[in-house]
């Protein structure tokens, strides 16, 4: 995996929540906004720095901490975004929160996409629902240093055209050499594009296996059928890339919540290969 960069300037940003001020909110479908950051102390906010794929624990007094993927452009300093799906008491808690409102944030966590090691190959990128906000970054990385990766497809679906998030950005991603492809699994009157689930998408590409890799993050039911479809196509394992970040819980690898075979989830991914997790992912829970 891709080592951790230098992540704040200060360590202790890892071990105590710094404060931070809502500079903007934006509810991007039913249950789910974008949150934007600023760290209040001058110093950690020149100095904090994240990778594609990792998250922050953002706390609240009274109500706790949660972990929550990074969402933002990581080139982009001063400013930090999470989406986050507003379905326990402290993501709840933090959905009522106002512009210049403060809350509490440790981190970055968490093992990164791996855009380093990805260089020169084509990308797949397969995302469902709010999975795509955690590949968001990645997908600026790219954009960024377009001329270090081959051909990039982003397939993106949601349950509805409503649940889609950042539509206003696929021309812009589209742009700058990616292409976009969205489906939805129910059509409204106002939808005239693509219908079905994100692995049949499959098969209306042709897909290099010798050069491709595939980062892929959302339901688990849509990861599984992203990595059958990758490995049909040849696709090796260790190729193919996960984000687990929705069974996080504690960040630290103390309740248990998020382990998988030997592997904390918070720990040691959210982002992993898949041949380290061929052997237990589709073991079932007695």
């Amino acid at each position: 995996m891709t080592a951790l960069p230098e992540t704040a300037i200060h360590p202790n940003l890892l071990l105590y929540p710094y404060w931070a001020e809502v500079i903007r909110i934006k509810k991007e479908a039913e249950g789910v906004g974008t949150i934007w950051l600023r760290f209040i102390d001058p110093e950690v906010r020149a100095g904090y720095r994240f990778a594609p794929g990792q998250f922050n624990m953002l706390y609240l007094p009274g109500y706790g901490e949660a972990a929550i993927s990074i969402s933002s452009d990581p080139e982009e300093t001063g400013v930090i975004a999470h989406t986050i799906r507003f379905v326990g008491n402290v993501t709840k808690a933090i959905s009522r929160l106002k512009e210049r409102d403060v809350i509490g944030v440790r981190g970055p966590f968490g093992t990164p996409w791996p855009m380093q090691e990805i260089e020169g190959r084509d990308v797949v990128i397969a995302s469902g629902g709010i999975g795509l906000a955690p590949l968001r970054p990645a997908i600026y990385h790219i954009l960024h240093h377009r001329d270090k990766y081959g051909k990039v497809l982003l397939i993106y679906g949601a349950r509805t055209p409503a649940d889609l998030l950042y539509p206003e950005e696929y021309e812009q991603w589209r742009a700058g050499g990616i292409d976009v492809q969205i489906t939805v699994d129910r059509a409204d009157e106002t939808w005239d594009g693509q219908v079905g689930v994100v692995p049949m998408l499959f098969y209306r590409f042709r897909i290099d296996h010798r050069q491709s890799a595939v980062l892929t993050c959302g339901p688990e039911i849509m990861i599984r059928f992203v990595i059958y479809e990758g490995l049909a196509r040849r696709i090796p394992p260790e190729r193919i890339y996960v984000s687990l970040e929705r069974n996080m819980k504690c960040g630290q690898g103390a309740c248990g919540h998020c382990q998988l075979g030997p592997y904390f989830i918070c720990k040691d991914g959210p982002v992993f290969r898949f041949d380290m997790l061929q052997e237990y992912f589709n073991v079932e829970e007695y």
